[in-house]
């Protein structure tokens, strides 16, 4: 009879051994031992299906099918307690991404631990050294601890592959010939600028003690190496402080430069506008004038049969000019010969001294005679406020 036809689930069934019971005991009081049984398949690819069934591939953190780590950590049906090391979960990139590639004050060395089912140090190692308390302890604040199985021959030819991609065919060669009593492995791995480092290989044969002296020692190293990082990166980062600190203090110099340079084009801008306003201002009062001195009426002559009114204007600089105008002339002509010099009449007073009175507020249709400018008078001409 086959394992199927006997009712055995595929490809894992669990039994229970124990004491045969004699009718009188319970079935309480029998001792008894539990283990988890793993079945292949018959084909030729057993240990690469089986491999790639429970994570031969670097995303996962154990290789094959393993009475000892099919329970993530480490399986308690051995009897390890509570107490065991945690493992990365994750590709060993992601290891050594976790590790190596942080902030040199969080950086840590890895413990990659090579795990073999068949070696007979495998129960004794995972017991007692890696269940010590001190030992879990030291690895979770110093290490990053990933592992794998080898126990399948798929499994090690991957890792293999692995270890010479990452560490070089010495590293490769030196875990291909330690033969399956020498497992477990325990490989402490340091990341360096250019390469990864292997700095110690432990085998299962050692003690409790022997084990934390390897690791305090790979420590030692590492702490050297880890302060000269520090020390590095801490410079780095002065320096990169000290040009950001120049770029920034450059870019603000830069923007002010801009925003000055930008605000001289609009003052020059404004300046030009308000230049070409007034050229067109003097050029239309410009023209208002020369229109206003053409449309004069002739000034009479002294001899004229005409009653004529003789007129002296004292400008505000000081300067004076006259003037005769027909007597019958009215005021406007008065306004528009003050306007002709460049005083217009709506910018400017005309002044009279005796009575004192403004003679831009009278009539400016009225004749000269009914305004009393006549037969002389002198005026003044004053900006108005």
């Amino acid at each position: 009879m086959t394992l199927a036809v006997s009712g055995l689930t595929f490809p894992c069934h669990r039994l229970t051994v124990g004491r045969r019971s004699s009718p009188v005991q319970t079935r309480e009081q029998s001792e008894e031992q539990c283990t988890d049984v793993h079945m292949v398949s018959d084909s030729d690819g057993d240990d690469f299906e089986d491999a790639t069934e429970f994570g031969v591939d670097d995303g996962e953190m154990f290789g094959v099918a393993s009475s000892a780590l099919r329970k993530s950590p480490m399986s308690k049906s051995w009897g390890y307690g509570d107490c065991h090391p945690v493992y990365f979960i994750g590709s060993l990139e992601a290891a050594f991404q976790e590790a190596f590639y942080g902030k040199a004050r969080d950086r840590k060395l890895l413990a990659i631990y090579l795990h073999h089912d068949e070696s007979v140090l495998t129960n004794v190692f995972c017991s007692q050294m890696l269940c010590a308390e001190s030992i879990v302890s030291y690895l979770s604040q110093n290490f990053i601890t990933w592992a794998w199985d080898m126990t399948k021959e798929a499994n090690r030819a991957r890792f293999l592959t692995m270890c010479t991609r990452h560490f070089g065919s010495v590293v490769a060669q030196t875990i291909r010939t330690q033969k399956t009593d020498q497992f477990p492995l325990f490989l402490i791995i340091m990341g360096k600028r250019s390469s990864n480092e292997v700095l110690n290989v432990i085998q299962g044969n050692t003690t409790v003690d022997e084990l934390m002296m390897r690791l305090m020692a790979a420590m030692e190293i590492f702490s050297a190496q880890q302060q000269e990082d520090i020390k590095d990166e801490d410079e780095r980062e002065a320096r990169e402080n000290v040009k950001r600190e120049q770029d920034e203090a450059y870019r603000i110099s830069l923007e002010a430069d801009r925003a000055k340079r930008e605000a001289q084009e609009r003052e020059m801008a404004e300046q030009f506008r308000l230049e070409q306003i007034r050229k067109e201002q003097e050029e239309e009062r410009e023209a208002i004038r020369l229109s206003l001195e053409q449309s004069l009426p002739p000034e009479p002559k002294e001899e004229s049969t005409e009653s004529v009114s003789k007129l002296r204007i004292r400008t505000p600089s000081g300067e004076f000019f006259e003037r005769r105008f027909l007597a019958s002339s009215k005021l406007q002509v008065v306004f528009d010969f003050v306007a002709s010099k460049g005083y217009p009449w709506e910018e400017y007073k005309l002044l009279g001294t005796f009575p004192r009175r403004d003679v831009t507020q009278l009539d400016p249709n009225k004749s000269l005679l009914e305004v009393k400018l006549y037969p002389q008078e002198t005026l003044f001409l004053e900006a108005k406020e």
